[in-house]
């Protein structure tokens, strides 16, 4: 299980990332953050959006409350799209 957690501390000091926007990310329900013993983690299936999310602070200056804005939409039109997708397989039986 460890194996599949990466050590947030650690994660900070390689991408050169303040812990508090890990928190504050955590905070907003964008991230969930394990506990281990005295450690923070974060799953690595996060991983993607943990440097998406970088990014956009960091290189476009997008604060917490605009990336969870984005993540938001993002995830509504992924929505839309599988619902696209099901619509037309179904206009496909149809036909």
């Amino acid at each position: 299980m460890t194996s599949e957690l990466i050590i947030i501390q650690e994660y900070c000091i390689q991408n050169q990332v303040e812990p508090d926007f890990i928190v504050q990310l955590e905070n907003e329900g964008l991230i969930q953050v394990s506990i281990v013993g005295d450690e923070r983690y974060i799953h690595i299936s996060q991983l993607k959006y943990l440097d998406q999310y970088v990014r956009w602070y960091y290189d476009l200056s997008i604060n917490v409350a605009g990336i969870d804005v984005i993540r938001n939409l993002l995830d509504k039109i992924d929505d839309m799209q599988e619902e696209m997708h099901r619509l037309k397989e179904q206009l496909r039986l149809i036909d």
